[in-house]
């Protein structure tokens, strides 16, 4: 399998943007599109789970993803504990 490159045309982006932000923002890529968990995606970036998530917050404005089935599921879930209160 080929080594992936980058195009050498992000590189005035990513300087601005500090070390390793080319790890980080191909990690949280992969996050966001449901490739990669979250902590494969922190150990992608080559970050520890806090800093992993404090970066996402900073440049994403969230930390976590959460799907619509999980909510769902937690809906149901609160309606049936609710129906069982005496």
């Amino acid at each position: 399998m080929p080594t992936p490159t980058i195009s050498p045309d992000f590189a005035p982006a990513l300087e601005t943007l500090g070390s390793g932000a080319s790890n980080f923002f191909l990690a949280a890529g992969l996050y966001h599109a449901h490739q990669v968990s979250f902590a494969a995606a922190a150990a992608l970036a080559g970050l520890g789970y806090e800093e992993f998530h404090d970066r996402l917050k900073e440049h994403f404005g969230h930390g976590f993803i959460v799907a619509d089935e999980t909510v769902q599921q937690d809906l149901r879930l609160v309606d049936e504990l609710v129906e069982q209160r005496p």
